[in-house]
């Protein structure tokens, strides 16, 4: 977990300074201290979710985690959608 939390933070970072913004402009956008834009940063665990969620939604990055815990299909269902997805059924004769 630590690791991600590392690599998320770096991304934040390497997002920021592209924006060319201050840690305190960014703070300032996200609602919270600089202290915990740097804390986000380091990839400390102990930032709150919300702290995260603004700096996605101010870096217009919100979508790309509206597919966290999505129930996934299982096999069996896949297969039984491809199967329905392949079935034709006969044509009727004409008499």
């Amino acid at each position: 977990m630590s690791e991600a939390l590392a690599v998320l933070g770096s991304r934040l970072r390497a997002a920021r300074i592209e924006r060319n913004d201050t840690m305190d402009v960014f703070a300032q956008r996200l609602g919270v201290s600089v202290g915990t834009v740097r804390a986000m940063e380091r990839g400390a665990p102990t930032v709150r979710v919300g702290a995260w969620l603004n700096a996605l939604w101010v870096l217009n990055q919100l979508d790309t985690i509206t597919h966290v815990l999505e129930p996934k299909e299982s096999l069996l269902e896949r297969a039984r959608a491809q199967e329905r997805r392949h079935r034709q059924r006969a044509s009727r004769r004409s008499q």
